[in-house]
Formats: C-alpha cells, sequence, structure tokens
C-alpha cells in the first residue's frame, strides 16, 4: 500500500480550494507549493492510479448551466449489485454511485443537460435492470464548502 507523504498530502489539500484561471494552472499551484508542474501532474495521476483519490475534475453546476440534477436510489438485490452497477454506471448521466448499508442500497446522482431527461434517464434504468428508481429532486440547496484535510 503507498502511503501519502507531506507534499502528496500539501498537493491534496492545495487542490479542493480554487485553480487559477491561466493557460497553465497546474504550474502556479505547483509554484506556490515549491514544486514543478510535472511533479505535480505525476503526484496526481500516482495517487488515482493507487486509488487514494478516485477523481481529479472540475465539479460543474448543471442547474446554473439549464440543466438538472437528481438523487435517486435503488433496492439492488447483493447477487445483482456489481451487473446493476455496470448498468447505471453505464450511462453518461451518472455523476457518481455510492453503495451503502440499508434497502435503498445504492445511491447515484443524475445530472443532465435539461430537467425532463431525468425522467427519461431513470425511466431507461429502471427499463434496463427491472428495478425501481426512486428520485430525490433538490427542493433547496444547501452549500456546505466540504473540505477534506489530507
Amino acid at each position: 500500500m503507498t502511503i501519502l507523504d507531506a507534499t502528496d498530502r500539501a498537493v491534496l489539500n492545495r487542490l479542493q480550494e480554487d485553480l487559477p484561471l491561466s493557460a497553465h494552472p497546474f504550474a502556479e499551484v505547483a509554484r506556490e507549493l515549491g514544486l514543478t508542474e510535472t511533479d505535480l501532474i505525476s503526484r496526481i495521476a500516482r495517487m488515482k492510479d493507487n486509488g487514494m483519490i478516485t477523481r481529479f475534475g472540475p465539479f460543474f453546476d448543471a442547474e446554473a448551466m439549464g440543466g438538472a440534477f437528481c438523487l435517486c436510489a435503488m433496492a439492488v438485490p447483493e447477487a445483482r449489485f456489481e451487473i446493476v452497477a455496470e448498468q447505471v454506471n453505464a450511462h453518461p448521466e451518472v455523476a457518481h454511485n455510492y453503495q451503502r448499508c440499508h434497502k435503498l442500497n445504492m445511491w447515484f446522482v443524475l445530472a443532465t443537460g435539461h430537467k425532463s431527461a431525468i425522467t427519461s434517464v431513470a425511466n431507461r434504468i429502471e427499463t434496463e435492470t427491472g428495478l425501481a428508481v426512486l428520485r430525490f429532486p433538490k427542493l433547496r440547496e444547501f452549500f456546505i464548502g466540504f473540505r477534506v484535510a489530507a
């Protein structure tokens, strides 16, 4: 198992903040951390390849761009969980998917370009899996500024 060193921790903590809006944002962040741009990018790739982080990329506000988000849940038989997860995750509208220890053991977020597409994607998932997709549309947004200290 690979362990995070102090520099990896500094990289993770810094990258949870805004990236500079510039032609070379990684070079700017690398300079702040006393690294080269190549070293910074290599560290990010290594942490992702080793499973220390699952993704690195922007979060887009689909609603601000005219789209929609919807939290969804499914009760998936354990014996079918992996197959259903593959079916659900095959949809590009699935932003992320989580397994939970609960009757509703699969939770995922749909992000679509149009509000009406939430229904069509959820209906397709129901047809493909034979399982109900419960939909929990956002009624109100709470911004908590979530950060994890590495």
